[in-house]
């Protein structure tokens, strides 16, 4: 593995005099962490097969390396020749799951390509290219320091840890500075692209970049600027994960002072950017104006955990799981359904209303925190069909990256036929919603058997530790081994949690119907009971 250490940020570690308190805790954390081989995945359905493999090639393709930084990273593709920071490091994190030996390099470097390239006043890159960073808009979503610190705290990397800690705490201190001009404790958001939602109606006469492409000005634009849900909601992701690094850290008044932070913000967001009689997020202009577009700034709020469970359920309610707006047939449109500012015909690269690959592959982060398990089997189902479908039509023209864009028509899960081939996040989504619809994946001390039987035979596998874990379809039952010894088998469809070395701990709904559930434990009694939609059954000891 290369040294990562000559890639740290200017003065992060040496200024800060960061040290890690806690080594034996990361040391055992690092034992168990990625172990260099790739998950594998074998099936009968040959159709099925060439997109997984489609989805690799086009992800190995956009491995590069750029002047400014001397590691390889994974790019977005496409026409989009860079790294973005609302993007990248998620997309790295993603690709250390599902992606070959090699694969989890990639994560690290994702963030801290954008950690070396900050500048000496705190302020990140929005994106860095072939021609170097840029500067001319703060463009986050999913917050850097929050995958950070998940890929600290999963590897044991102490370096990462320490690195992120310093750069993201000086990156919300020149947000404070710069994007709170108005003195709310909000974020302020000064043109379209700080949010990364390209031709969206919600920055309709709004500039797309700001002046002298420096993020520190606002232009002259009517109600700028504006108080932004996602973007706050994104330091607040950002507050929560400081505090966790903190901790971890042995920190303990700065990781207070970051909860308190966060706190203070969280508040802030529903105070003032909720609109109660919509259930919907929105801007808030220099005027203290709604700006009423229903777009998926709402599911980005959702994205840090900024409301309440009470409060989620409303909103689910009334915008995410209405059929009318946001549950489309391909979930989620980037502007409701029933908003009268959806844009048709949908362009290429448009958040005015088509389903973004982009979102698709955020969705996991918030609607298993709210416990939504079954309904997100169902919206990733969907996205599968859609790229195996656009497989089979794009065959005959002998290019099947051409299956990976950007966006689809949420009513139809066309994908736009314009908009050029080869993007990482649709190829993300094609692989990760495979493995959390049948696969099987490590989380935290747990192992988590997706039991959804594909229609033709098939196998995944990957290693954890030493053991190398297997499930294997065969019809309508699935058989979970772990190092080569049959550890259950089970029917129907459901997600079977358990220890590292297969002992049951429980069960949860993942199908859209109650199912009756049999598991056949190796050397047990055989366990049969019913489970609902995202219901929990507990069956350990």
């Amino acid at each position: 593995m290369m040294d990562r250490r000559r890639f740290v940020a200017r003065g992060s570690l040496a200024a800060a005099g960061l040290a890690l308190t806690d080594a034996g805790a990361f040391a055992a954390k690092a034992a168990g962490a990625w172990a260099g081989a790739g998950p594998g995945f074998t099936s009968d359905d040959a159709e099925l097969m060439r997109v997984y493999s489609a989805a690799l090639s086009t992800l190995q393709g956009n491995v590069t390396q750029f002047p400014a930084f001397p590691g390889p990273v994974l790019i977005e593709g496409s026409v989009y020749g860079g790294v973005w920071m609302e993007c990248a490091p998620q997309e790295g994190q993603v690709y250390r799951a599902v992606g070959p030996e090699g694969a989890g390099d990639i994560s690290p470097n994702n963030h801290m390509i954008f950690f070396a390239l900050q500048k000496d006043d705190g302020q990140l890159p929005y994106s860095v290219k072939k021609n170097g960073p840029g500067f001319g808009q703060i463009q986050m979503v999913v917050p850097i320091a929050a995958t950070a610190w998940e890929l600290a705290h999963a590897t044991g990397d102490e370096e990462l840890l320490e690195t992120a800690y310093a750069a993201c705490g000086r990156w919300d201190a020149w947000l404070r500075r710069y994007r709170n001009t108005r003195g709310t404790g909000l974020c302020e958001g000064f043109c379209c692209w700080d949010t990364g939602q390209d031709n969206s109606p919600r920055w309709k006469g709004i500039p797309n970049t700001c002046p002298d492409h420096d993020a520190r000005k606002c232009p002259q634009a009517e109600g700028l600027p504006r108080l932004c849900p996602d973007l706050s909601a994104t330091v607040y992701g950002g507050r929560v994960a400081l505090a966790a690094m903190a901790k971890a850290l042995g920190k303990t008044s700065e990781a207070d002072r970051w909860s308190e932070d966060a706190e203070a913000i969280r508040k802030l967001i529903v105070e003032k950017l909720y609109d109660p009689q919509d259930a919907a997020f929105y801007d808030l202009d220099a005027q203290n104006r709604f700006v009423k577009i229903r777009s998926s700034t709402i599911l980005n709020v959702l994205g840090e955990h900024v409301v309440d469970a009470e409060l989620f359920e409303t909103i689910w309610g009334k915008q995410v799981h209405d059929p009318k707006a946001f549950w489309a047939p391909y979930p989620f449109p980037s502007v409701a359904l029933d908003d009268l500012q959806f844009v048709r015909p949908i362009p290429r690269n448009s958040w005015g209303g088509a389903a973004q690959a982009l979102t698709a592959l955020r969705a996991p982060r918030w609607m298993e925190h709210y416990g939504k398990s079954a309904e997100l089997a169902w919206m990733m189902q969907r996205w599968v069909e859609a790229l195996v479908r656009a497989s089979s039509q794009s065959r005959q023209q002998g290019a099947l990256s051409e299956v990976f864009r950007q966006q689809l028509d949420p009513l139809t899960g066309e994908f736009t036929q314009d908009d050029p081939g080869g993007y990482s996040p649709a190829a993300l989504v094609m692989l990760d919603f495979l493995w959390r619809l049948s696969g099987v994946r490590e989380q935290g001390e747990q192992l988590e058997w997706n039991v959804h039987p594909l229609e033709k035979p098939a196998r995944f596998s990957r290693r954890v530790g030493t053991a190398m874990l297997e499930l294997d379809y065969d019809g309508a039952r699935a058989e979970l081994r772990i190092g080569g010894r049959r550890s259950a088998r089970v029917s129907s469809v459901v997600r079977l949690l358990t220890t590292k070395t297969g002992e049951l701990n429980a069960a949860i709904g993942i199908a859209d119907s109650e199912q009756q559930v049999t598991v056949d434990v190796t050397g047990r009694l055989k366990r049969a009971f019913r489970i609902a939609p995202n219901q929990r059954v507990e069956l350990g000891a």
